[in-house]
Order: structure tokens, then C-alpha cells, then sequence
């Protein structure tokens, strides 16, 4: 019989996020998986079109179960966004005293908010089953930098919540070494923290250049950046870094991919600045899509804005764009900048500072093929030796076999 797990994760296909490809790899390896999600709303913050709190509640994804409970779709405005935190924690806690789920692992996908961990944790431990916890953002750091919140009593009620459930978890994976020592710092056993970084889906592979009828083929020098268009992205850089490439006469365009809640603003930027005509605006893509954006491109943007907590992320997209073979020129410190650096990838230089990315995309554009194509295979090569799928799925299938 095969063994059933349960995951909690509040963002879920239809949304884009790599929760989804890794349920469908453990039904590929035997396992039952059932999901516990919202109702896609994110990152528009409305609910995605079909689904409704009585409309697709239940579905399945290449063998995966789905189960939707009740939320607030996250809006546009910081009351909505707090309203959407708390109602999936309210429903996770209603669903787990009265669901009939049968599971024997409990695996949490933490992106923020680390709230909807609660519903995990307190179903794995009024059963006494094992509870893993996958740490995308740290709380409460994220909590402080992103919304800005200062107030010591919310931020030590959010460190003790964050201790409750490191406490309640039988294993802990980090997305980045930074992370587990920053989660061990809460007093969190060393061998209860591992290391697991995330991957890329299958389909982020090298292609031929190929034409995408959205990014024109022509004499610039294409940069694409594709993701959730937020502040902690670091886009505002972009606008004035296109004024200094404009006084240089550098043709180059910045093709921005996705929606997102700073979408309006740093359209809004880009227009001041005068430089519309450096900028394309792509609405948001398939994943499976964005292979060939970045294929039709010259090199890609990550951006992170200036904060330690920053320092100690590697995003997700680093591992699609080093799969993809693609240059990367960012804009970003900390782990993000080393592996740029070690693997020879591409170019970095400080968060925020406008003046030295102008430089390394200057530096790009008056790159020959041959270094290009370095960076490509460098990406590449780094890519399969660090982020292998296969390996990756390996590791995390020990622990359960163990527990």
C-alpha cells in the first residue's frame, strides 16, 4: 500500500510556484499526495476565473488530490493581505478538526506567510505523524522588511509562533545555507535543519533561439526578467539604470514579464523617467513559457532589494535562469552574488546601485560571442552539479524512508 502525503500549502496550481512539480514527481514515485490550498488568487489577488468559494473546491492535478478551503482573496491593500493570512489559518484550523484525511507524512511548503503552517502542524501532532517544514522566506525577518512592521510585542508574538512550529516539525529544509543558520539560531537542533535548495521544472532547459512574436527581434540587446513584479524584486533600480544606458546610446530592452503588486508603480517609474521605449511589459506567463522568452533573449535581470534578510535569499528564479543557460546580470549580495560569482554565470553588483548595473549590462552588450557562450555553459554546468532535480527528489525521499 502506498504511503499517503499530505501536503499544506497555501499557494497551489493553478498558481505557479515549484510545490506543484514536486507533488507530481512523488506520484510518480508511488506516493498518495493530497493537497490542502487556497483558492487561487495570487499575485493578481483575486480569484483566478472558475474558481469561487463554491466552484472547483475539489480537483486533480496529474494524480495529485486537491482540496480547497476557504480564503480572502489577497487584494490590493494590506487589510485584504492580512485578511487572506488569516482566513486560510482559520478554515486550516476548522478542516483539521473535522477532515477524515488519512496521511503518514505531513510537508509543509512555507512561502509567506508561515502562518499557514499552523493547519500542518497541529494535524500532524494530534495524530503523532511526522511534519516537515520547506522554508522559503524566514519569518519573522520577512515580516519586519517586507511590510515594514517595527513593533517589537507584533514581531516577538511572531518569533514565538515561528518557534512553535520549528518545535513542532520533525525536519526542517532551507532553501539556502543562510537560512539554516538562521534557523538554527533559534535554538533549533543542527540535525534538524538541512540544506535543500530548490530546483527547476523539467521543461527549463537550453533552446535554439527561437522568435517570440512578444520580444521583438532586432538590434537590442534583450534582458528579460520574468516573475512576480513586487518591491522586494528590487525593479525600481531599472528605470534609472535605462536613463544611464540611454546617455550611453545603448540599445537595450528591458522585457518585464508577470503581474505583481508593484506592476502600476514601476510602470508609473518608467514612464517618468522618460525611457518607455527601453521597456516592454509582458503580461504573466505559463511557466512552461518562459523557456523560450528566455531563450529570445540575450541575458537575464534578478533583482533584490537591499536588506540582510535578502542577503540570505537565493530565489527561485536563479535556478530557472541558470538552467536555462541564460547570462544573468543582477542587482543583489549575499548568497544570490556568490553563486553568480563562483559559477561564473554572469555579472552582479550591489542591490540598489543603478550605476553599476548600467556598467555590467554595458559590459554584456560589449561582450563577444565567446564570452557569452562561457557564461551559457558555465550557468549550465553549475546548475547540474548544485540544483539537479533527481538528486535533490533523492535526498528529501531519505528522510521519509527514516522517520
Amino acid at each position: 500500500m502506498s504511503k499517503h502525503i499530505l501536503v499544506i500549502a497555501q499557494y497551489f496550481y493553478p498558481e505557479q510556484f515549484r510545490i506543484n512539480d514536486i507533488c507530481v514527481e512523488w506520484v510518480k514515485k508511488g506516493y498518495e499526495v493530497t493537497v490542502i490550498t487556497g483558492i487561487p488568487n495570487y499575485p493578481q489577488g483575486k480569484y483566478y476565473p472558475g474558481y469561487s468559494l463554491f466552484k472547483k473546491r475539489k480537483e486533480t492535478y496529474n494524480g495529485v488530490n486537491i482540496v480547497r478551503i476557504p480564503l480572502v482573496p489577497r487584494g490590493n491593500s494590506k487589510l485584504m493581505l492580512a485578511l487572506n493570512y488569516l482566513s486560510f489559518v482559520i478554515s486550516g484550523f476548522f478542516w483539521e478538526l473535522f477532515t477524515k484525511i488519512k496521511a503518514d507524512y505531513v510537508f509543509i511548503f512555507e512561502v509567506s506567510p508561515m502562518t499557514q503552517a499552523l493547519p500542518g502542524v497541529w494535524y500532524a501532532k494530534r495524530r503523532k505523524l511526522p511534519c516537515y517544514l520547506y522554508v522559503q522566506d524566514l519569518w519573522p525577518e520577512n515580516v519586519e522588511i517586507i511590510t515594514g512592521v517595527k513593533n517589537k510585542h507584533i514581531i516577538n508574538t511572531i518569533g514565538k509562533m515561528v518557534d512553535y512550529i520549528y518545535k513542532n516539525c520533525s525536519k526542517i529544509f532551507a532553501t539556502s545555507e543562510s537560512f539554516v543558520n538562521a534557523i538554527r539560531s533559534r535554538g533549533v537542533a543542527d540535525d534538524k535543519v538541512e540544506y535543500w535548495p530548490q530546483y527547476a521544472e523539467d521543461f527549463y532547459q537550453p533552446l535554439d533561439t527561437i522568435n517570440t512574436p512578444e520580444i521583438p527581434s532586432d538590434e537590442y540587446f534583450n534582458i528579460v526578467f520574468a516573475g512576480n513584479i513586487g518591491e522586494a524584486q528590487g525593479l525600481n533600480i531599472l528605470p534609472k539604470t535605462a536613463e544611464l544606458l540611454k546617455d550611453q546610446s545603448c540599445k537595450v530592452r528591458f522585457n518585464i514579464i508577470g503581474d505583481g503588486r508593484y506592476k502600476e508603480e514601476l510602470i508609473r517609474l518608467v514612464a517618468a523617467s522618460g525611457v518607455s521605449n527601453y521597456f516592454n511589459f509582458i503580461p504573466r506567463q505559463p511557466a512552461s513559457k518562459i523557456p523560450h522568452f528566455l531563450a529570445a533573449s540575450d541575458a537575464a535581470f534578478l533583482g533584490l532589494s537591499d536588506s540582510p534578510l535578502f542577503k540570505m535569499t537565493i530565489p527561485a528564479k536563479l535556478q530557472s535562469y541558470m538552467a536555462c543557460g541564460i547570462p544573468t546580470v543582477a542587482s543583489a549580495a549575499g548568497e544570490t552574488a556568490k553563486i553568480i560569482e563562483e559559477s561564473k554565470s554572469g555579472l552582479c553588483g550591489a542591490p540598489g546601485d543603478a550605476n553599476i548595473l548600467a556598467s555590467n549590462i554595458s559590459k554584456l552588450i560589449n561582450s563577444d560571442e565567446l564570452e557569452l557562450e562561457s557564461m551559457r555553459v558555465n550557468a549550465r554546468n553549475y546548475y547540474n552539479e548544485n540544483f539537479d532535480k533527481k538528486k535533490l527528489l533523492n535526498q528529501m525521499e531519505l528522510n521519509f524512508n527514516i522517520s
